[in-house]
């Protein structure tokens, strides 16, 4: 069975964030900006082709994505 490192909304965004300073670090993308709300987050990756805020899932999904196919 898999264990995921998140469990709710709040984690899952603490996790995203966590997966963009990696991919920050590697290199795989330039910066990222992350909007906290009372409520939300939102996730900007400058210079990519699409300039709309990300969901913190879609962040999650974004960067483990980048992740994966540098190693």
């Amino acid at each position: 069975m898999n264990t995921y490192p998140f469990h709710d909304e709040y984690t899952l965004a603490e996790t995203a964030e966590k997966l963009g300073k990696q991919a920050l670090s590697l290199g795989l993308i330039p910066s990222f900006l992350v909007r906290h709300f009372p409520d939300s987050r939102q996730y900007y990756i400058p210079n990519e082709e699409e300039s709309e805020p990300l969901t913190p899932e879609q962040a999650y999904l974004r960067f483990k994505k980048l992740l994966e196919k540098s190693t």
